[in-house]
């Protein structure tokens, strides 16, 4: 899916929706990298590069990864 995307690209997508998600913005509270994750794998495969989603969601559930504080 998407391989005439370039990988830095796809990655890129599912970094930007994580962090949108999850961080808190002026008009609505963070709504946590549960929320994100699930939004992404949802995603996977169809809008999103499984093997991107995968990679990101290990990350955070295996590697304990979690965003930089504001």
């Amino acid at each position: 899916m998407g391989e005439e995307i370039i990988l830095e690209s796809r990655i890129m997508a599912v970094a930007d929706i994580v962090e949108a998600m999850a961080s808190h913005r002026p008009y609505r509270p963070g709504l946590g990298i549960k929320a994100a994750l699930t939004e992404i794998t949802v995603r996977a495969g169809t809008q999103l590069d499984e093997r991107v989603v995968e990679t990101c969601v290990q990350l955070f559930t295996k590697k304990n990864y979690v965003l930089p504080a504001d």
